[in-house]
């Protein structure tokens, strides 16, 4: 069988190497691609720029030699397809060294050619000083840019690729700013979570300037000087455009093949609209596993697993097939490490769900520990069935053990009763004893059952309706009524606060806030509301 792949990196050297495994001797597997790399970390490429991975060659998972040697893959570089003739069963491809073109049968092909970076149409783009980040030759051009005495960088785009570059250059020691057009950065996330995470960066000295379109790039000398926006300019001597992908598919246009958006449109098996065609990675569609709608998970991980689904379908060893992508992202931010996976709040309210969520601050590990951190959780579920459909997590050591939890619990299907009893790994330097996931699911059963009333400040309203309570285990700020928990287990009613006062609950986590709404409940104080998260999440609510 003659197996043609288009494209290498991920998903198309994933497949290919998969395919010989599978069928051995009797498989003719070819690589076409138009890069001279066919296997790197694509992710790596923010730490190669901050000197964190020391070398290009630590990035390169295999050369094409070496792939071939290892897998025995025929693998060409260099080599760019222009035309798919489905009904022909051919590609043909140019050489981007010589222009000459070449024709390609296939018995099998598999379609791997990814996604190229979106260069917005505004002047400047092509001033010296300007770049984008999609391959490792990329990356070399920001290291150049910084060896040459580049001291102000601006980041166009808020996403997470971008957010690394902007941390890495300015653990170079250059002044970075990052420009977002939308809301917030970290597409995905809630509202109040991507704010936090701004402010935090504000912290560690990279600003975020979001619902900042960038209209124009101003040169001096054919080098980039400023970034101009609709609301002021930004002196650079460094962009980095991480104004998101797009699937590289305009060489299939008039191929028949079917398409939404850019990717190729394919079932669970990897199988195109095209008999004997098949297209994997950031180049086609990938399902969201919450929704079962159609959507695309541009990922390495993604990419992978898609891959060696291809592989086992061509050759006749197929599985259960691709059950879709739960969005699952992870993002290391300066003092403050981000994850998210399946639906959001404001995401699983989109798409239709009866969405509940429950917020808190908690411990990494034990408190005693010194190296214990503070983070920030959510859990989002179905109020009607109870099932798990996205978590969120902001804190330092643990959040990537945190959220694979929530990975598992929602690709099984769990619902939340189904998770408050898991024996998790509890040891000081790993842990709390009551394990952060755990705590966070008996929050959200809390919820559901009624026992906890709360919320987000959003959710909160005008705070000119609510009577604020300090109930903290210290006071919070000097003009509140101050209400610690171990007080109002021994009171029967608040001095001169009426029982149908409503009264909104502060703390610095949210746990005092709830034992001392169970404890109001007692004392007849029936509208208490709970700001779930505390002031760790809310800083602003103790702002005059």
């Amino acid at each position: 069988m003659k197996i043609l792949v288009i494209g290498a990196v991920a998903a198309g050297t994933k497949a290919a190497a998969k395919l010989k495994r599978n069928l051995g001797k009797d498989a003719q597997v070819t690589i076409l691609t138009k890069s001279k790399d066919i296997s790197y970390a694509g992710c790596g490429l923010p730490y190669y720029i901050g000197g964190i991975v020391e070398s290009r060659a630590e990035l390169l998972v295999n050369t094409p030699d070496s792939f071939s040697k290892l897998t025995g893959v025929e693998v060409l570089t260099g080599m760019e397809a222009v035309k798919l003739m489905a009904a022909e069963k051919k590609v043909a491809a140019k050489n981007v060294d010589t222009g000459e073109e070449s024709v390609w049968e296939y018995d099998k092909l598999i379609i791997a050619t990814g996604a190229a970076p979106v260069v917005p149409p505004i002047p400047g783009v092509d001033l010296e000083g300007v770049h984008v980040l999609r391959t490792p030759d990329d990356a070399d051009g920001i290291i150049a840019a910084v060896e040459a005495g580049a001291k102000r960088a601006v980041v166009i785009g808020g996403g997470y690729i971008g957010l690394e570059v902007a941390e890495n250059l300015t653990e170079k020691g250059l002044r970075v700013s990052v420009l977002e057009m939308l809301p917030h950065i970290m597409p995905g996330f809630d509202s109040d979570f991507a704010e936090f995470a701004e402010n935090r960066l504000a912290d560690e000295r990279i600003m975020v300037f979001t619902n900042t379109a960038v209209t124009g790039i101003e040169g001096e000398d054919g080098h980039v000087a400023k970034v101009l926006t609709e609301k002021k300019g930004f002196k650079a001597d460094l962009v980095v455009l991480s104004t998101g992908i797009r699937p590289a598919t305009s060489w299939l246009q008039d191929s028949g093949i079917e398409m939404f958006k850019g990717t190729v449109v394919v079932d669970d098996r990897m199988h195109t609209s095209l008999d004997d065609v098949y297209a994997v990675g950031d180049c086609a569609t990938a399902r969201n596993f919450v929704t079962q709608t159609g959507g695309w998970s541009p990922m390495g991980s993604t990419a992978n697993i898609v891959g060696r689904i291809c592989a086992n379908e061509v050759s006749g060893k197929a599985g259960h097939g691709y059950r879709g992508a739960l969005g699952t992202a992870i993002v290391k931010l300066p003092g403050l490490n981000c994850a998210k996976t399946g639906l959001s709040q404001e995401a699983a309210v989109k798409a239709g769900f009866d969405a509940v969520s429950a917020t808190l601050s908690l411990d990494s590990k034990a408190h005693f520990m010194p190296d214990s951190t503070v983070s920030i959780v959510r859990l989002t579920a179905d109020k009607n069935t109870h099932k798990l459909l996205g978590a969120q997590i902001m804190g330092g050591y643990g959040v990537d053990k945190f959220i694979d939890i929530a990975v598992t619990a929602i690709t099984l299907g769990a619902c939340i009763e189904d998770l408050e009893d898991m024996d998790l790994a509890y040891a000081p330097p790993f842990a709390t004893a009551m394990d952060s996931f755990t705590v966070a699911v008996n929050v959200m059963m809390n919820k559901l059952c009624g026992n906890l009333v709360g919320g987000t400040l959003e959710e909160a309203g005008d705070l000119a309706n609510w009577k604020l309570l300090d109930v903290a285990k210290e006071p919070m700020k000097d003009d509140l009524p101050y209400y610690p928990v171990q007080k109002l287990t021994q009171m029967e009613a608040l001095e001169g606060i009426p029982a149908d006062t409503p009264l909104l609950l502060l703390c610095a986590k949210g746990r005092n806030s709830y034992m001392a709404q169970v404890r109001l409940r007692d004392m007849g104080y029936q509208n208490t509301f709970v700001l779930e998260g505390g002031v760790t999440l809310y800083p602003e609510i103790l702002e005059d």
